[in-house]
């Protein structure tokens, strides 16, 4: 009872089935692969400093975004496309804060 038996058919046989699962389940939309492209910005924005006793200009229609202020951090809401939601950032990726409300603090 000494016979040797062919590996290779075996070590196929579990590398295709990985390879399905994998497919199955991107196919079906259990796993998904992060693109660069998915982290694209939603929109820009500027700030306009306002200067004591010079005008500025805006425009009278209101933005897509309303924004709203959760544990501290400005949270950006789409009216437009629902469900898409994201934190307001510099060009540094720091989350811009709120005031006038209790910001989270660095534990020691």
């Amino acid at each position: 009872m000494s016979e040797e038996r062919n590996m290779i058919p075996l070590i196929l046989t579990g590398i295709g089935t990985i390879i399905g699962t994998v497919g199955c389940l991107w196919f079906y939309g259990y796993l998904h692969f992060a693109k660069p492209e998915d982290a694209l910005l939603l929109s820009d924005f500027t700030m306009l400093k306002t200067v004591p006793g010079e005008d500025y200009k805006i425009s009278l229609t209101p933005a897509a975004q309303v924004a709203q202020c959760v544990d501290g951090v400005l949270v950006m809401f789409d009216t437009e496309q629902k469900g898409l939601s994201g934190v307001l950032v510099n060009n540094k990726k720091q989350a811009v804060r709120c005031v006038g409300q209790e910001t989270p603090q660095l534990q020691q």
